[in-house]
């Protein structure tokens, strides 16, 4: 070995000097490697937004009630802890669970929870959770979700609502019409600063009907991204079209009606078809949709163009337009600041958008209302990017997109 062959050194006496000599380099190595882990480049969108001190002020208790939650989910994104249930003074996290044991202590330690289970199907089966937060692979989301609406319990679940399935968006929809449970996609976008200011100005009617909307999710990653059972790697863009879509259904809670589609062959090497498990050969697809107000959306997904990345949009209306700030006829408008988190809650990531979904969650399931993002929009905010990439594999024919009301 070769620490045999290394010289045999006399012990130095220890000094007071050596010891603070010592004690002051390790804590420089300690602070260094402190640094280099401060400084490692977050997952895109989960960058923190800055705390605003003034955040809670104006929040209004609206129940003495904690909502009994189970969450489920703590991979490559750990999102089961990032949306702050856990600080939510309306919530009670009484269990978690994650198929990987490290990974499930991990979430419980998040959570402050002391109950684990090793898997979604025993979890949804302890008497005492009400709700379930589904933050698991996204191939899994619909059926853990009506795994979830069978054993009576409501349920959030990350993006998105269904995976590549037209199928399984109308069975997910079924259920949840047929449980008279509560169901919410957690669809960041939605809860953007712009995109909550763009809501309020056309709900106020300030917009008018919108002509155009634009939509872009930029994701680049040169390597595949870790995920589970390797779902990620090769995925079409438009199966995940959430983040754009919301820049115009998150804003009108309106639908597209048709779309077509170019899809663009990507140069990277774990992107070609052959290298993924969906044959997919585009790292980009890019949708023109028709808006069933009779304007048109182009909404995009990307994961291979190197640059800046977004999930960010503009709208423009008959009336007036937003981007970035309002422009238009309308003298008087509504307030469009997003209105105020319970204390303790952190505004989070995705552009400070966790929080507000979380808190939309437990508020309407405590007041027993329908959730903003609620099973019908979040098919609309989904299953349109299905057809497109239908539709970009045809050369970017016009298809026909289902739609879905509650």
């Amino acid at each position: 070995m070769i620490h045999d062959r290394l010289p045999t050194l006399a012990p130095r006496p220890s000094t007071r000097r050596s010891f603070l000599r010592s004690f002051s380099l390790s804590a420089c190595a300690i602070g260094t490697l402190s640094l280099a882990r401060a400084q490692q480049k977050p997952i895109q969108g989960f960058e923190r937004a800055p705390e605003d001190p003034e955040m809670s002020n104006g929040w209004q208790p609206f129940s003495d009630r904690k909502l009994r939650v189970g969450i489920v989910g703590y991979g490559f994104c750990k999102f089961g802890a990032e949306f702050g249930f856990q600080n939510h003074p309306n919530v009670e996290v009484v269990a978690v669970s994650d198929l990987f044991p490290d990974r499930c202590a991990g979430l419980a330690k998040a959570c402050g929870c002391a109950k684990t289970y090793t898997s979604l199907e025993e979890m949804v089966k302890d008497g005492k959770i009400e709700a379930v937060f589904v933050a698991t692979d996204a191939p899994s989301h619909p059926r853990h979700c009506m795994e979830v609406l069978k054993h009576g319990k409501h349920v959030a679940s990350a993006v998105p609502a269904v995976f590549g399935s037209m199928d399984q968006a109308h069975e997910l929809f079924e259920a949840v019409k047929a449980s008279g449970l509560r169901y919410m996609m957690f669809e960041t976008s939605c809860f953007h600063e712009d995109l909550y200011a763009m809501r309020q100005l056309y709900q106020a009617g300030a917009l008018g009907s919108l002509i155009y909307a634009e939509g872009e999710y930029f994701h680049y990653h040169d390597k595949p991204l870790d995920s589970y059972k390797g779902w990620r790697v090769g995925l079409p863009p438009q199966w995940y079209p959430t983040h754009s879509n919301a820049y115009y259904v998150g804003v009108t809670g309106s639908n597209f009606t048709e779309v077509s589609c170019t899809g663009k062959p990507s140069i990277l090497g774990f992107l070609q078809p052959k290298n993924n498990p969906y044959r997919n050969p585009f790292g980009t697809e890019i949708a023109l949709f028709r808006t069933n107000e009779g304007g048109a959306a182009r909404m995009v997904v990307s994961w291979d163009t190197p640059g800046f990345g977004a999930e960010a949009g503009r709208i423009r209306g008959q009336k007036g337009s937003y981007a970035g700030k309002y422009e238009g006829l309308s003298t008087k408008l509504p307030n469009l600041k997003r209105p105020p988190l319970p204390p303790g809650v952190p505004a989070g990531g995705h552009g400070g958008s966790h929080g507000y979904l979380m808190n939309e969650f437990v508020s309407a399931v405590i007041l027993d209302r329908q959730p903003l993002v609620n099973i019908a929009m979040a098919l609309n905010l989904t299953v349109p990017g299905i057809v497109a990439h239908k539709s970009a594999q045809k050369d970017g024919e016009r298809l026909k997109i289902p739609q879905f009301q509650i």
